[in-house]
């Protein structure tokens, strides 16, 4: 079997998401509805799969990697990364954390290690980086030279409109993934 296809073969696509041909996707990767992968982002399953949910955007250069550290031994079980929903990945962000939860925002230039882990409406600002182990509390602000924290007071808006627009727009001017996974309904009870 050619080599393209076998990688392809492990890329589940759901419908609904808009996945651009110039992306790189490279493992065992499941992306959910509405989600939308930009050119040039990357998103690479080495150490394990990794989960996307549904209405998430990972932008240009944007990268999601399930990696184990250099000079790490292998783990006894393959650790699965999972993100949740409604997170934004801008341009040039780097998220290696294993548990991303929903309505987060990684800003440009971003960077989130394997050891962290993002609960629900936290924003990493532009240039920040968490490298420490630990959990990030939920509604966080991280931003500044110092990587300085607040709370918000709000939770972040998920970025819908931008969703719509961007499902719209990328099949006018890129080539796309087609989709290959099938909608499960549950049964009515």
């Amino acid at each position: 079997m050619d080599s393209a296809v076998s990688r392809r073969s492990n890329i589940k696509i759901a419908v609904g998401a808009i996945v651009c041909e110039e992306s790189t996707l490279k493992g065992h990767i499941t992306i959910g509805s509405r989600t939308v992968v930009h050119p040039r982002a990357s998103i690479i399953a080495e150490a394990g799969p990794i989960i996307i949910g549904e209405g998430n955007i990972v932008e240009e250069m944007a990268v999601i990697a399930n990696r184990l550290p250099a000079g790490a031994p292998e783990p006894a079980s393959t650790p699965v990364m999972i993100i949740g929903n409604f997170n934004v990945f801008e341009t040039d962000s780097r998220c290696e954390a294993l548990k991303v939860g929903d309505n987060n925002i990684l800003e440009m230039k971003a960077s989130v290690s394997r050891e962290v882990e993002l609960t629900n409406g936290c924003v990493v600002g532009a240039a920040c980086s968490l490298t420490e182990p630990e959990t990030v509390s939920e509604n966080t602000i991280i931003f500044g030279s110092q990587c300085q924290r607040r709370e918000m007071n709000d939770k972040p808006y998920p970025q819908v409109g931008q969703i719509d627009y961007l499902t719209r727009v990328f099949p006018n001017y890129h080539h796309l993934r087609k989709p290959n996974m099938k909608i499960v309904k549950e049964p009515a009870i």
